[in-house]
């Protein structure tokens, strides 16, 4: 059975993008990100409409950038690689190479696509599906980077879903003070 393991950044109130949906506070760290990746080895990325929308306006052209860092230009070539489900209702269609569009009841598909044998799949960003997917026990581990800034506002990760106890797997700081949590969920 796959995983489904969600990579996302908080700040330390708790929310992932501020009232108007801004990132800008996210303080990037290569080394988070190697650390991440070094935990985790997904073939498929889960997407919701607006990260998708995001992901599709930057990451495809950065392997080509001559300006871009090894390190990205990596990072866009496995994103233009891996599978990209994207969950929306709205889009009429996804043209990121790899791409396909799942309409309807996304926790039902999340349980098709984790019966299959492979890889993991992660999510990144996506709140309305992290949120829904959260509800439904369907996510198997959190990797959780908390960022040093409190926004006073904006919109949680998680909402409010019932009670869900996780265990901790790692936590480990970073000179940009920047602190990665792993989660698993609590019994498996």
């Amino acid at each position: 059975m796959r995983k489904v393991i969600v990579f996302n950044r908080v700040s330390i109130d708790g929310y992932f993008t501020g009232p108007n949906g801004e990132i800008d506070w996210f303080v990037h760290d290569p080394e988070v990100d190697k650390a991440a990746h070094a935990r985790m080895h997904p073939d498929t990325v889960l997407f919701g409409r607006v990260t998708y929308r995001m992901f599709e306006g930057y990451w495809p052209a950065v392997g080509k950038d001559g300006n871009a860092t090894r390190e990205e230009r990596a990072l866009s070539d496995e994103l233009n690689q891996m599978t990209k489900v994207v969950f929306s209702n709205t889009l009429k269609e996804v043209t990121w190479v790899n791409s396909r569009l799942i309409k309807g009841d996304i926790p039902a598909e999340v349980r098709k696509l984790k019966q299959g044998d492979g890889p993991d799949m992660v999510i990144f960003g996506s709140g309305t599906i992290v949120e829904q997917l959260t509800k439904e026990g369907l996510i198997d581990e959190y990797m959780i980077v908390v960022t040093p800034v409190i926004l006073g506002a904006g919109r949680p990760l998680f909402g409010s879903p019932d009670r869900i106890n996780l265990k901790l797997l790692e936590a480990r700081s970073f000179p940009s003070k920047n602190v990665l949590l792993h989660y698993e969920l609590a019994g498996r």
